[in-house]
């Protein structure tokens, strides 16, 4: 009997065991279906705020504005937008037939934060050593491997040209982008930086310590932690010559003594523009300036600073001696080097005192103001979302908490008063709705470089995204200038039509000094990573009458609002439409 008991004793523990085990592999199971779930819905989902956080407001409600969607007591009925005493009809959105990619914000910035936790830790994961035994420098990188050299972010050898890609840097694209640009070497560092240059670093180190895999490539090394993996990459720069841009800047009155106002000069008997663009290249200056024989090489500064072009005519003899208005007039060619003077970020060594945010409906500019603001001041900003492809990109502020205050501002495009008495002052970006609406249709179906297909516009999806988004475009502003605490309005078309006072102001705004030559810098480099190239859409017109109707009713809003706060009001070209 006490044998029988025993065997059904330890059968029972047994059972006991398995049913742990199936319970913890159901759980675990479980979670890798809900993380799976989560990242379908965020890459399906919209970025910032709600639509629904931005409704027209409703027949009665006094004052100018748009109204809240939680003092909304029947969501259903027609919202009416008052225009100052007039009042113009909007067409009603059935709910049901709604743009199905909308989610709550709630919801999704959980989502956000989710996939930058799983992110953060898979980015932390150290490199075994088994891994770096197994990688190598592969042939079909074509370029020679020089070796593993020490890296002084201080102080670069490598400094013609910076590029990131934290999630699909190889060694093959760090070699290519460097030759297209007429660079002799290309450096990895971290598995997801590229550096460019013609002078090898002075400090050579150890093979081994170079043991960062590259992102996008397994079994590759791609430098270390202060670590370079070089690369010679002249062999490649025969086949990628042919895809170098040199572009003409214009005709430009010479300085007064061009060997003082240029670093480094050539003179030929016969100079051509691609000779005097290899030269400059070589000494890794990103302008070549032309006049009779004589090549100079240099920067854009204070004292050429290529804002007065002169008459194409006045620069029609630069390559000879017996005209060109005696030698006062100079040609000037943008070569493929990159202007590094205003390349290096870091994070704020001291916590901000003032907590300012960059806001903006998205569409309106927002990531190209962060290019300039950080390339001006030194400084990366950070952002309310975490957005891989700005991460991977060179935006490190992504992965810092929007709260750490160790960036210069942060990016949002929340409205309502909770989310704008976070913060003590802010840059408020505003862009015409026509662009902005197109600019984040183009955004949500094809990224940030893309646009979307003639399939997209067509679709049903499109008059909904409109019906949704063109009042929060209003709220968005209204929300701010009712509840901001400090502002400086900024509109994008005037910051891209004058450029260096627009971006003076805002940095000036963020308590920040900057000199002349930086801000020169920013603007030869002001496109960034993120201006839109490829196939363009083809010139049509997607907006119908009603949606003008409906948008232009919002402008005058906004427009009477602004000016009400004693801000300047919207740019002309915004109505009429």
């Amino acid at each position: 009997m006490a044998k029988a008991f025993f065997r059904l004793q330890k059968f029972l523990r047994r059972t006991q065991f398995l049913l742990f085990f199936l319970t913890a592999a159901y759980l675990m199971a479980g979670s890798l279906l809900l993380l799976q779930r989560t990242r379908l819905v965020i890459q399906q989902g919209s970025r910032g705020t709600s639509a629904n956080q931005a409704l027209p407001v409703l027949e009665g409600m006094a004052g100018v504005g748009i109204a809240d969607p939680r003092t909304l007591q029947n969501p259903r009925p027609s919202p009416r937008l008052l225009v100052g005493t007039d009042t113009m009809q909007e067409p009603d959105v059935d709910q049901q037939h709604g743009p199905r990619w909308l989610v709550s914000r709630n919801l999704e910035l959980r989502q956000l934060r989710r996939r930058w936790f799983h992110r953060f830790i898979s980015d932390q994961e150290p490199m075994q050593t088994a891994g770096f035994k197994a990688m190598k420098h592969t042939a079909a990188h074509q370029g020679t491997y020089v070796g593993c050299f020490s890296d002084d972010s201080r102080e670069r050898t490598l400094k013609g040209a910076v590029f990131y890609d934290l999630r699909k840097m190889t060694v093959s694209h760090c070699q290519e982008a460097c030759a297209e640009r007429a660079y002799t070497y290309a450096g990895l560092a971290y598995g997801a930086e590229c550096y460019c240059g013609n002078t090898l670093p002075a400090t050579a180190s150890k093979p081994e310590e170079c043991n960062s895999e590259c992102k996008g490539e397994k079994g590759s090394v791609c430098g270390g932690v202060n670590r370079l993996s070089v690369y010679r990459v002249e062999e490649l720069r025969a086949g990628a010559r042919r895809r170098r841009n040199v572009i003409y800047r214009g005709c430009f009155r010479a300085p007064e003594n061009l060997t003082d106002t240029f670093p480094a000069s050539l003179i030929q008997p016969n100079l051509t523009v691609e000779m005097c663009s290899e030269f400059c290249s070589k000494k890794e200056f990103p302008l070549a300036v032309i006049r009779w024989r004589e090549c100079y090489c240099g920067f854009p500064t204070g004292r050429f600073s290529l804002h007065n072009g002169a008459d194409r005519q006045l620069c029609s003899g630069t390559h000879n001696a017996s005209s060109a208005a005696e030698g006062k007039y100079c040609l000037v060619y943008q070569t493929p080097v990159q202007d590094t003077r205003c390349t290096d970020r870091k994070f704020l060594t001291t916590k901000s005192k003032v907590f300012v945010a960059l806001s903006s409906f998205p569409g309106a500019g927002n990531t190209w103001a962060r290019h300039l603001i950080e390339h001006a001041t030194g400084y990366y900003t950070g952002s309310y979302y975490f957005d891989g492809a700005l991460y991977n990109k060179g935006f490190k502020g992504e992965k810092d908490h929007w709260r750490s205050r160790r960036t210069v501002c942060v990016k949002t495009h929340e409205s309502g008063k909770t989310e704008i008495e976070m913060f003590d002052s802010a840059i408020l970006l505003i862009r015409n709705p026509f662009k902005s609406l197109m600019a984040e249709f183009n955004r949500k179906y094809a990224g940030h470089l893309g646009y979307a297909t003639d399939r997209n516009w067509k679709s049903k999806e499109w008059p909904d995204f409109v019906n949704s988004y063109a009042s929060w475009w209003a709220s968005h502003v209204l929300d701010w200038l009712r509840y901001g605490k400090h502002l400086l309005v900024i509109h994008y078309e005037d910051l891209k039509q004058n450029l260096i006072p627009k971006l003076r102001e805002m940095v000036e705004f963020l308590n920040m000094t900057v000199t002349e030559d930086r801000l020169l810098c920013v603007e030869n480099n002001r496109d960034g990573n993120f201006k839109r190239s490829g196939a363009k859409q083809k010139d049509f017109e997607p907006f119908t009458q009603e949606m003008k109707d409906l948008i232009n009713g919002y402008i005058l809003t906004v427009d009477e609002a602004l000016r009400g706060r004693n801000f300047t009001g919207l740019p002309r070209e915004y109505v009429p439409r």
